[in-house]
C-alpha cells in the first residue's frame, strides 16, 4: 500500500518551496493536481517530470477513486492544489477522509498556508481563532453562517475573491458593526502584497468605490467578551414558569431545577414562587 503526501505549494513566491516539498514531489510515483496546467509551471521550475492526474471539486468521486486505486496498488502519490495547503478549504479533505477509512497512510508536508500567514501579519489577536473559509454564494446560507458568528469572540478568518469582496464587506459590517477591526491581506507573498488594517465600515466604503485586485484573506477581530450577569430571583421565577408551561413540571420540581441551573437559593425561590402563585 502506498502513501498519500499532502504537498503545499507557494501562494505566490516560488522561493517559498522547501527542500522537503521539492524532494517529495520528485520521489512520488504520481501527482494529483487541482489544475495540471498550473502545477506544471511549478514542476517545470523544479525540473520534475511525473505522471499527473486531476483531482478537484468537480471530480471528487472519479478523480478520488483514481488516486485511491493507485495508492492501493502500492504507488506513492502527492496531492497538490494551485496554491497553499491541500485539504484546507479544499476538496482534498474528502480524499484524506477516504484514505483514513481505508487505512491508507497520509503524510502532511508543512509549508505555505494563506490563513496562517495572514493571521500572523494581521495585527489582530492570534491566541484563539476560527477559520471560516469562503462564505456561501446563496444569500440565505450566507446570512445564516454570519448570524452564527455574531457573538464569536475568537478572531475570524475568511477567504474571498476580488469580485465578491465588496458584497462580503457589506455583509460583515452589517453583522458585526462598522467599527469592528479588520485586516485585509491581499496577494500575500506576491509582488503587490498589501495589508490594510482598518474597520469593516471603512473597508466597505473604500472597496465600494475602488475595484479590488487579487485574492484576499480577511482577518476580523472577534466580539468583546460579554460580562456574565448573576441570576436574580426574578430570573428564577421566569425559568420556573417556563419549565411549568413547556415541560409540565410541578411548582416544587420547577423550583428545584431552576435553582440548580441558575445557582439560586432553593428555599428563597420556592417561597417567592408560592407568593406569586397564590
Amino acid at each position: 500500500m502506498g502513501t498519500l503526501y499532502l504537498v503545499p505549494t507557494p501562494i505566490g513566491n516560488l522561493g517559498d518551496i522547501s527542500r522537503r516539498m521539492a524532494d517529495t514531489l520528485a520521489e512520488v510515483d504520481f501527482i494529483a493536481a487541482e489544475d495540471i496546467r498550473v502545477s506544471l509551471k511549478l514542476l517545470n521550475h523544479l525540473e520534475i517530470k511525473k505522471p499527473m492526474l486531476t483531482y478537484h471539486r468537480h471530480n471528487t468521486e472519479t478523480g478520488g477513486q483514481a488516486v485511491i486505486d493507485r495508492l492501493l496498488a502500492g504507488e506513492n502519490g502527492a496531492l497538490v492544489t494551485d496554491a497553499g495547503m491541500p485539504a484546507i478549504s479544499d476538496p482534498g479533505e474528502e480524499l484524506v477522509a477516504r484514505c483514513a477509512q481505508l487505512d491508507i497512510p497520509v503524510v502532511a508536508i508543512p509549508g505555505p498556508c494563506a490563513l496562517v500567514a495572514a493571521l500572523a501579519v494581521s495585527g489582530q489577536p492570534t491566541g484563539r481563532f476560527t477559520f471560516e473559509g469562503f462564505l456561501a454564494m446563496n444569500k440565505k446560507n450566507r446570512r445564516s453562517h454570519l448570524d452564527s458568528l455574531r457573538h464569536e469572540e475568537r478572531t475570524m478568518i475568511f477567504y474571498e475573491a476580488p469580485h465578491k469582496l465588496a458584497a462580503t464587506l457589506r455583509d460583515l459590517s452589517d453583522t458585526f458593526g462598522p467599527e469592528r477591526p479588520v485586516s485585509l491581506c491581499r496577494e500575500l507573498s506576491k509582488l503587490h502584497e498589501e495589508v490594510r488594517r482598518t474597520t469593516l465600515g471603512e473597508a466597505a466604503d473604500y472597496y465600494r468605490d475602488n475595484a479590488p485586485k487579487g485574492e484576499f484573506v480577511l482577518v476580523v477581530r472577534g466580539a468583546e467578551p460579554q460580562e456574565e450577569r448573576e441570576a436574580t430571583l426574578e430570573d428564577g421565577l421566569a425559568l420556573v414558569e417556563k419549565l411549568r408551561t413547556e415541560e409540565g413540571l410541578s411548582l416544587r420540581d420547577g423550583v428545584k431545577r431552576a435553582a440548580k441551573e441558575l445557582g439560586l437559593p432553593k428555599n428563597q425561590l420556592y417561597d417567592l414562587a408560592l407568593v406569586r402563585n397564590s
